[in-house]
């Protein structure tokens, strides 16, 4: 199961006893991955879920999302899920100060970058900031990471994804892709999905921009 949809109380497991369907899911070993705004829920309600099939979330008021491009990024080195990718520094709206579980056994972290210490001065807010990420100036945080359960099954979250032009950055789309496949039980190729799309490709279905304001 692959979620890129609203997150926090709007998210799709939030609706008609959902997080009771995927719970069961989970449990005979299906595979759940988020990405982006997908990778939030309440605490209170989907927390403990997704620390149980994805290995960790963006918890308000612990995590933040600012915007900023990549900075010193690294990927972790023989996880299938970073076969044939290359670092990248895309500009997006990365989450970061994630909440994880603890102890983090299986957990493994794909992608971690060290974020602009401006990032940590944005006014304390459920999103914005807190003391715990302004005490963090300089550190090294996870934006995509991979889980493996242990009764079985695997989650994967990454918190990239806001622009839409990401996708035409080969590195990004590959990781996401090998992602995919692995997060789904399978084989990722020895060089990582191979995948091309052209700027027709990413202007197809596009909604049209609102009309401006006169």
């Amino acid at each position: 199961m692959f979620f890129f949809s609203d997150g926090g109380n709007r998210h799709p497991v939030l609706q008609s006893n959902r997080l009771a369907q995927i719970a069961a899911l989970a449990q005979r070993g299906v595979g759940v991955a988020c990405l982006h705004y997908a990778v939030e829920v309440p605490k209170e309600q989907g927390g403990a879920e997704f620390l149980d099939w994805l290995g960790g979330y963006f918890e308000p008021h612990w995590s933040v999302n600012p915007h900023w491009k990549l900075a010193q990024p690294q990927l972790a080195d023989g996880h299938p899920i970073t076969r044939g990718v290359r670092p990248f520094a895309t500009q997006d709206e990365w989450y970061y100060h994630m909440r994880f579980r603890e102890p983090a056994d299986g957990v493994t972290m794909i992608l971690t970058a060290v974020p602009p210490d401006a990032t940590r001065e944005r006014p304390d807010g459920p999103h914005s900031n807190n003391p715990a990420v302004r005490a963090g100036k300089g550190s090294r945080e996870t934006l995509a990471w991979a889980y493996e359960r242990p009764a079985g099954g695997r989650g994967f979250g990454c918190t990239g994804g806001h622009y839409h032009r990401n996708w035409a950055d080969d590195d990004f789309r590959r990781l996401m892709l090998n992602a995919l496949v692995w997060t789904s039980g399978l084989d990722v190729p020895p060089g990582g999905v191979v995948s091309g799309v052209t700027p027709d490709d990413m202007a197809a279905n596009l909604d049209d921009k609102a009309p401006k304001k006169k």
